[in-house]
């Protein structure tokens, strides 16, 4: 079996890879019968002389290999026809903009694995970088924190080299006694924390947080269960809340009302009620005054992200009573972080997280015989055609199906 790290190639560049040169070694010592070759890149985190020094092979040799690992989508252009290839195809809610991507890998008799639903027999996810998005989409709320009210100036998180250089910089801070709220307890909620702990925050529940002033910055992390409430009156529950969205309305308001700064971290079912429309952001007592969108779904659950931010320039304002864009330092703007690309800010560390949990979860399917169905769940194309599994999408690629 032939591994092939390919170069990144989508537009804007991404420096992120599958792995690290140390998980590339880890790889093949531990499976004698790997081989695995490094696709030269410029751009990469990870320099190719970093590989070479660890004894990995960097080559123009991608036609050789028998499965090709990469992080975001490939151009069609690049694409090598009868490969199998992983990575984040962005595919499998039909998204408008990746059709002629999934057509063209069903027209070169690719074989397509995604990364987004490599999961185990529960259905949870195996591999994610959503706990990166989470350190560094609290690190600029943070910072976007300091430049709406001039408090303080840290630098972009793509500057500094890894996670601990951007907690060096949070502690050289002096943070007001704002109240931080955190949805979400997964990946990326629990990244997020991981900065707000770092920071050595003060961590209330929700009842003090509500009802209860403070001499000193803090943070309250809520889930589902906290933020929505059951329609019929009854008790509801988060798993009963998973299960059944649209029994559900929002009851957010009660901490928009105390809220400072907000970091969305939490997962959205689009059947679920949104956290806060646009007439929530033009009541008076909307407290809220920047907001972090990790999650980041436009026109979604946060009614302040009306569109995606940028790495370059990852703030705009919102004005709550018209709902247009406006300056984000505008006294009357809520300031908006919602950058879609996180864990690029943070590529090496990013890598390597993303690496360990590949080579522990994924790998040894190659050399099991995929014992527990992990790649097939996985497979979304074969011979041409749509695995059983992803016959959903048949409508969306029909256009090529129907033209051969």
């Amino acid at each position: 079996m032939k591994f092939g790290i390919i170069k990144e190639r989508k537009s804007p560049p991404d420096r992120r890879a599958v792995f690290s040169p140390e998980t590339c070694k880890k790889l093949l010592a531990k499976y004698e019968e790997a081989q695995l070759v490094v696709e030269p890149s410029p751009l990469r985190a990870f320099t190719d002389a970093e590989y070479k020094d660890a004894g990995i092979e960097v080559a123009d040799a991608m036609e050789e290999c028998d499965v090709l690992l990469g992080v975001k989508e490939v151009p069609i252009q690049s694409l090598i026809p009868n490969k199998k290839y992983i990575f984040f195809s962005h595919t499998i809610k039909k998204q408008p903009y990746n059709r002629a991507l999934l057509q063209a890998i069903l027209a070169k008799n690719i074989e397509l694995y995604d990364h987004e639903v490599f999961t185990g027999d529960k259905g949870q996810r195996l591999v994610a970088f959503g706990k990166y998005a989470g350190i560094v989409g609290a690190y600029n709320g943070i910072r976007a924190y300091g430049l709406k009210f001039d408090l303080y100036q840290l630098p972009k998180a793509e500057t500094l080299k890894d996670q601990k250089e951007l907690i060096e910089a949070l502690n050289s801070i002096d943070l007001p006694n704002i109240k931080i709220l955190l949805t979400g307890r997964g990946r990326v909620g629990n990244g997020a924390e991981e900065m707000l702990k770092a920071m050595q925050l003060k961590k209330v529940n929700a009842t003090d947080f509500l009802s209860k002033e403070f001499n000193q910055p803090v943070y309250c992390q809520i889930d589902a269960s906290k933020y929505n409430k059951r329609t019929d009156g009854k008790l509801g529950s988060r798993l009963d809340f998973f299960e059944n969205p649209t029994e559900y309305k929002s009851n957010f308001f009660r901490f928009a009302r105390v809220t400072d700064l907000y970091i969305a971290g939490h997962f959205y079912d689009e059947d679920a009620p949104y956290l806060y429309t646009r007439d929530d952001v033009a009541k008076d007592d909307f407290n809220i005054k920047v907001v972090a969108d990790i999650s980041c779904d436009i026109d979604g659950p946060i009614a302040t992200t009306i569109r995606a931010s940028t790495i370059e320039d990852p703030i705009y304002g919102y004005d709550p009573k018209t709902g247009a864009e406006v300056d984000f330092k505008d006294p009357n703007a809520i300031a908006v972080m919602a950058v879609d690309n996180l864990p690029c800010e943070l590529p090496r560390d990013a890598t390597e997280g993303f690496g360990k949990a590949f080579l522990k979860n994924i790998i040894p399917a190659f050399f099991n015989g995929d014992q527990e169905g992990i790649l097939e769940r996985a497979r979304m194309t074969k011979d041409g055609k749509l695995t059983q599994r992803y016959a959903y999408l048949q409508d969306y690629v029909e256009p090529v199906i129907s033209s051969q």
